[in-house]
């Protein structure tokens, strides 16, 4: 999957609002509307675009307590860890990284209780053998 400036310049667009009309897509990457479906299209057909989702506004996140949760597990643990973390609803988002951690997980809880509870109940999956967290003050960037 190769992609241009111009992709990835749609995808940026797209990413900031996959909402936004074609004609305006077109307008602001100086392309003809039809070529910009087109290349939606085409993006589509080859698996760059999986799909389209929402973007939770600011000030709705803002009520959420968020937290980047560094988890080791256990050797030959991935599977059941990774398992036992996609069925808890506030882990919305998870990553595999090389370093220290095997993973990182981003949770989003209603307070500081229930992340306080939500972090006890991932520290006590087995094969999680550490965990070290960071409640999110804000966000910076989003794209």
């Amino acid at each position: 999957m190769t992609t241009s400036d111009k992709d990835r310049a749609l995808l940026s667009l797209l990413a900031e609002n996959a909402r936004m009309p074609v004609a305006e897509l077109a307008r602001k990457l100086g392309l003809s509307r039809t070529t910009v479906q087109a290349r939606i299209e085409r993006l589509e057909a080859e698996g760059v675009i999986a799909g389209y989702g929402i973007k939770l506004s600011e000030s709705y996140l803002s009520g959420l307590v968020r937290a980047h949760v560094l988890i080791t597990i256990a050797p030959k643990a991935l599977g059941g860890v990774t398992a036992a973390l996609a069925a808890i609803n506030e882990v919305t988002t998870l990553h595999s990284v090389s370093g220290t951690f095997d993973l990182i997980a981003i949770l989003a809880a209603p307070s500081i209780a229930d992340l306080d509870r939500l972090l006890d109940r991932i520290g006590g999956l087995d094969g999680v053998e550490r965990t070290l967290s960071s409640v999110i003050l804000s966000t910076r960037i989003s794209r």
